[in-house]
């Protein structure tokens, strides 16, 4: 835990540094998205999205950030998983690419340009199944966007472990445990207060289920419980 933080510490301090050198930033988390901008104070910044509702940013000031898009070619069907579990096993840093894209059975990865050629020469294997890797330009994400799924839940209040519970059918006692094992994690931190109110926008995980978004509030029933909708993320 202590070296986790100091990395991240260092992480944040070297974002920070390259911004005030007029540099721009790796692909950055939203956490440590906000962190950064947060020490960067009354400096004048923009921030990069390469796609719509894109997780990973980048910070830049006057130098445009070099980025590139790579196709991932496979034979054989590859998931999210899979291609992030490989990427940690090439030891990449994860800032030095960005969101994994699978999209109308491609899959793309954005990553930095300065490890392009070492990726594209050395990156061929994807857990024990081969690929190819294709340079393809970045403009095709405009047409991009995230796929959920929308589902409708009635909930007595807007709590987490309330709704949590409601999505996949659990018990709040077995849901309870989720958060003091680690097994939840809000707005991109692992969340332990089982207590706190979701906010529209909030994202939330839970291992083994997945990934979701508190979408809105579409309104009340009868017995004044809240009728709500909340996106699914999708991926394979």
């Amino acid at each position: 835990m202590v070296i986790y933080l100091k990395k991240n510490y260092y992480n944040i301090e070297k974002n920070i540094n390259k911004i005030f050198r007029d540099d721009y930033t790796n692909f950055l988390d939203p956490v440590t998205l906000k962190k950064v901008a947060k020490a960067l104070k009354g400096k004048k910044y923009n921030i990069y999205y390469p796609y719509e509702d894109s997780e990973k940013a980048i910070i830049y000031t006057n130098k445009y950030p070099e980025v590139k898009l790579i196709e991932i070619i496979c034979y054989e069907e590859l998931t999210h998983r899979e291609i992030m579990g490989s990427l940690f096993g090439f030891q990449i840093d994860s800032e030095m690419f960005g969101d994994i894209i699978i999209w109308n059975n491609h899959y793309y990865i954005l990553i930095m340009n300065n490890i392009y050629e070492m990726f594209i020469r050395d990156f061929r294997s994807i857990g024990n199944k081969t690929v190819s890797l294709k340079d393809t330009d970045i403009s095709i994400l405009d047409n991009y966007h995230r796929i959920y799924e929308d589902i409708e839940i009635i909930v007595s209040g807007l709590r987490i472990d309330l709704v949590i519970s409601k999505l996949i059918g659990s018990s709040r006692d077995t849901i309870k445990k989720k958060f003091i094992d680690g097994e939840v994690i809000l707005n991109y931190e692992e969340c332990n207060k089982y207590t706190i109110n979701l906010n529209t926008g909030d994202t939330f995980s839970i291992r083994r289920y997945g990934k979701y978004k508190f979408d809105s509030i579409i309104g009340r029933t009868k017995k004044n419980n809240y009728i709500i909708n909340i996106k699914k993320y999708i991926s394979k």
